[in-house]
């Protein structure tokens, strides 16, 4: 049965009856004590309206009395982030046309699986982008950790804040400013279910706030959680549909996955090769393998494993929240604040079962009983490949507990007239995260069980001989199992902050007030993490006791010691077309442990002409050190896969070359097979790779537009362009190889082949993935944004509203002004996984979408206690593919060059309706998500990593129910 018009009906009866249930205990005294609220909060804003009130808007650091600056910022309030339906605030960040270019979610299984939504703004990345609550560093960039109900609002700056914020703000800054003055109580009561039964969520949340002339504070306490759903639910997900072609046969698509397959992927020796006239074969079903010639078929893409089957489209994610806001008035110009909150998420993700072969550390003798193919199979022999589907699937369980804390004191004078404010605090972040992965082999125990002998003759009795060429032997089977163990890992890091601020004004000119803000900090950022010992990596060989998920410890630590000053000039007021013009001018001075210092300046100007239009622009240089990291990462296991080889069919020598047959006939069978390499990603200490700061600068243009002659009409437009030098970017295999082969020999010793002696002359062993410098970034584009509060009509009031981004420009290119040098050209395009484009993606699930246009609308409506919600989410056309050889990505496989797919696009409607019972001072709203069940483009396994399609930019559940009820008191 689905959730449709029956259960519709039945969760709005649920939600009005548990409302009216938990308002009927507090009645009418809870109503008054509301509407008491409501009032005083109303004297306190017509008094702010009256004193002009001044604040800080998110990009400065210097209180006024505007709104609109020369900063563009986008503000989502609390009223719509409840309208969403959303229990955690990642979903709706995403959402937001500036974000772009890969993220990851809960969506993500393979590539994320932590419960964390990352928010990257114009397609840098999560790293560009700064995370702050009220104006302060956090350690935890996912913004599901922060509590969603101690928020008021989110100011999202879209332009580049070096010179205001420090490093990491070159994308932009997302602001979460916290409740202040919160008085009463509050508790709701969130559930919802997609149209499959599945996935279902639920949340709780109470908070209490009590404010006084003395001061205020706010507890509260928040949990919520969410259902796994299998892939294998939904027709989009539930097989690994792959795509291919070549010049032999036309491009068709096939239920597939990976060449590690149940029954194995074993290579043949030249005289069985011959016999069965090909060189791969796979066991039949059924049969012991005790045979090479009846037991056997030639591998086929049919025999490729399955995998989707046991993935995950939505990952189960927990997580139980505390938060305080807390002030305390000392004396009439001096006050104690404290701020924190403490999260616990847990989740897990699901993959597909444990490989095991010749490249993960298999060591199966030529003289092993039940080997009848009579070679060895090992790194250095022969290629054998098996999935252990026997074990079960891999499951990674993750416990992330984030506590962060800001305390200190402020306050205000006056100097010669001018009022100050200031601020003196400390901030402390720790974050904690254990791991769990279960289902691992034991890979040193099960090679010693190849050289038992056979059930029937064991070499001892301490020894079990197992067949490893028929893992569904009931004694291999049982064998494998009780091989396989869980590995545990740990990490941690902890963030402490000491600063000190300043603003006010300076002196007075005709045109108003010149203002300062200055500042002072001490940063210092450590990690450190444990790694199970059977999960540390071997250098040598890239592998461990437990198979591919491989790791090592890290530890690190870095500070940085900052001065910054802020200057608001008035140049020009009330004079013909000079409304006001007025200049901000900012500097900034940073010195790191480990790069040394830099110095980042900024120009903003903003003009009125006439009272109903602002233009605006800023000029500012960005900069971002090397985060821990980068630096000092650890080697972790990666599976990258590679759209081409340039060494196939090399006639020529070549440093990326090594190892390759020269006569022509050389073919990389994991490039042609679609198959996963072997490699690690690490920072650039692990892989000897220079590493240094990247640089750049941000330019914004654009204009405010509020019509006086028509009310409640407000536009804004601005052109923005970025771009940055020396690019900070984990290097994938597939940029690694191809710049080696261009003539960067700075990435030649990153690649390992076996040698013209092994099995597999020129085949990848090994290809590192360090951390580094690569190349430059140049994106830019226009944002778009309109809200329109019509007059108020006999049934209602209606608001309307419209944001929108288009991409003009999003190039990365890999080594300017040297001839190896290849220039993507991403915007408009979708950079699959394992593609050279991809392999430059700044985060995200291995693959990247850079739509033309992404934008979003709504239409809200007011009538007395009713209202109701239509917003609108709309990701524009895009294409796989590409006719210029240098940024063909492949999408139908290695054997077709110049294939373009091109996509349609994506549109997504949520609708929510709220009613207020005031009588009973309770509310209670229901939504529905994805009103249409719009499926996400199909964009085939071969070119993704997750449910056939983009899990960071699409919706994969489908059609999705809520209800929400809130009771104040």
């Amino acid at each position: 049965m689905k959730f449709g018009e029956n259960k519709l009906c039945t969760s709005v009866r649920l939600a009005l009856s548990l409302g009216m249930l938990a308002a009927s205990a507090y009645g009418t005294a809870a109503f008054a004590q509301d509407a008491q609220s409501n009032a005083n909060a109303q004297q306190d804003q017509n008094q702010k309206a009256k004193t002009l009130e001044t604040i800080t808007v998110t990009g400065s650091h210097i209180r006024r009395v505007d709104v609109e600056t020369s900063n563009p910022v986008v503000t989502i309030d609390a009223a719509a982030i409840k309208a969403t339906g959303k229990l955690t605030l990642g979903d709706i960040l995403q959402q937001l046309p500036a974000v772009t270019g890969g993220n990851v979610n809960p969506q993500v299984n393979n590539g994320g699986g932590t419960g964390g939504s990352s928010i990257g703004l114009r397609g840098l990345g999560a790293q560009r982008t700064l995370v702050l609550i009220d104006g302060k560093r956090i350690i935890n960039n996912d913004v599901n950790a922060i509590p969603a109900d101690m928020i008021e609002r989110v100011e999202v700056l879209t332009d580049g804040a070096s010179s205001v914020y420090g490093s990491d703000a070159i994308g932009g800054v997302v602001n979460f400013i916290l409740k202040k003055s919160y008085q009463g109580a509050t508790f709701a009561l969130n559930y919802g279910e997609s149209d499959h039964n599945d996935g279902a969520s639920q949340g709780y949340t109470f908070t209490f706030g009590q404010t006084s002339d003395k001061g205020s504070l706010m507890v509260g306490l928040d949990y919520n959680k969410t259902d796994a759903v299998q892939a294998s639910q939904r027709k989009f997900s539930k097989n690994a549909i792959s795509i291919s072609g070549s010049s032999q046969s036309p491009i068709h698509s096939y239920i597939g996955g990976s060449s590690y397959p149940a029954y194995g992927r074993i290579q043949l020796p030249a005289s069985l090769a011959a016999q069965y006239g090909c060189s791969n074969v796979a066991l039949n079903k059924g049969a012991s393998g005790t045979n090479a010639s009846t037991d056997y078929h030639c591998f086929t893409n049919a025999d490729k494993y399955n995998y989707a089957t046991v993935n995950l489209i939505q990952t189960p994610q927990e997580r139980s929240s505390f938060f305080v806001n807390g002030t305390y008035n000392l004396a009439d110009h001096l006050q104690v604040y404290v701020d924190g909150y403490h999260n616990k998420t847990s989740s897990n993700f699901q993959l597909a079962p444990a490989l095991f072969g010749s490249a993960y550390g298999a060591d199966i003798p030529a003289d092993n009983p039940y080997n009848v193919f009579g070679q060895t199979y090992s790194g250095s022999g022969s290629d054998f490949r098996l999935r252990l589907v026997s074990i079960g699937p891999r499951i990674t369980d993750s416990t992330t507990t984030t506590d962060q804390i800001a305390t200190g004191f402020k306050g205000d004078f006056t100097v010669f007239g001018q009022n100050w404010n200031w601020d003196a605090g400390f901030d402390y972040g720790h974050l904690s995260t254990t791991t769990i992965t279960r289902n691992l082999p034991n890979v040193d125990k099960i090679n010693q069980a190849l050289t038992c002998g056979t059930a029937a003759n064991p070499v001892s009795s301490g020894c079990t001989p197992i067949n490893i060429f028929n893992q569904y032997d009931p004694t291999t089977a049982s064998f494998l199992q009780s091989s396989a163990v869980p590995g545990i890992s740990n990490a941690f890091s902890i963030q402490k902050i000491y600063a000190v601020e300043a603003n006010g004004g300076l002196f007075d000119l005709p045109a108003g007030t010149v203002s300062a803000g200055v500042g002072a900090s001490y940063r210092r950022e450590y990690t450190s993490s444990t790694i199970d010992p059977l999960l540390t990596i071997d250098p040598a060989t890239g592998n461990c006791t437990l198979g591919s998920q491989c790791s090592s410890p890290l530890s690190g630590s870095y500070n940085v010691k900052e001065v910054y000053a802020e200057l608001f000039v008035p140049v020009l007021k009330d004079i013909p077309f000079i409304q006001s013009l007025n200049v901000t001018l900012g500097d900034r001075y940073s010195k790191f442990s480990t790069f040394g210092s830099t110095n980042n300046t900024k120009i903003g100007l903003e003009w009125k002409p006439i009272d109903d239009l602002l233009l605006r622009g800023t000029m500012a240089d960005v900069f971002r050190a090397p985060a821990i990291g980068d630096v000092f990462g650890s080697p972790v296991s990666d599976a990258p896969k590679l759209s081409s080889d340039p060494c196939d069919h090399a006639t020529v020598a070549n440093p990326a070359c090594a190892g390759v047959p020269l006569n022509g006939t050389f073919v990389n069978q994991d490039v042609a097979l679609g198959q996963q390499i072997k490699a690690v990603t690490s920072g650039s200490q692990y892989a000897g790779f220079p590493l240094g700061p990247e640089k750049g600068k941000s330019f914004d243009v654009g204009l405010v537009y509020s019509p006086s002659y028509v009310p409640g009409l407000s536009t804004s437009v601005d052109v923005w362009h970025i771009y940055l030098n020396d690019t900070i970017s984990a290097i994938g295999a597939q940029t690694v190889l191809n710049l080696c082969y261009a003539g960067i020999t700075a990435y030649c010793p990153l690649i390992t082949r076996y040698g013209a002696g092994s099995a597999n002359p020129g085949q990848i062993a090994q290809i590192l993935e360090p951390t580094g410098n690569l190349g430059s970034t140049d994106t830019a584009g226009i944002d778009f944004s309109a809200r329109y509060k019509l007059p108020q009509f006999s049934f209602g009031q209606f608001m309307i509203g419209l944001d929108a981004t288009y991409l003009k420009r999003y190039d990365q290119n890999t080594a300017p002004g040297t001839a190896a040098n290849v220039t993507f050209h991403d915007a408009g395009h979708f950079a699959p996984y394992g593609s050279a484009a991809a392999a430059t993606c700044p985060s995200g699930g291995g693959v990247c979408l850079f739509p033309r246009w992404k934008g979003s609308g709504f239409v809200n409506w007011t009538a007395g206690n009713w209202d109701a919600s239509w917003r609108m989410r709309y990701i524009g056309r895009f294409r796989n593919g590409s006719s210029d050889p240098t940024n063909d990505t492949f999408p139908a496989g290695a054997g077709l060059n110049g294939v373009i797919f091109n996509y349609g696009a994506t549109v997504y409607n949520d609708a929510s309706v709220g009613y207020n019972i005031a009588p009973f001072n309770t509310r209670v709203d229901f939504g529905i998500n994805n009103l249409f069940d719009k499926q996400p483009p199909l964009l085939y396994a071969n070119n993704v990593l997750n449910a056939n399609t983009d899990p960071t930019d699409f919706d994969l559940q489908g059609r999705y129910f809520w209800a929400r009820v809130t009771v104040k008191f």
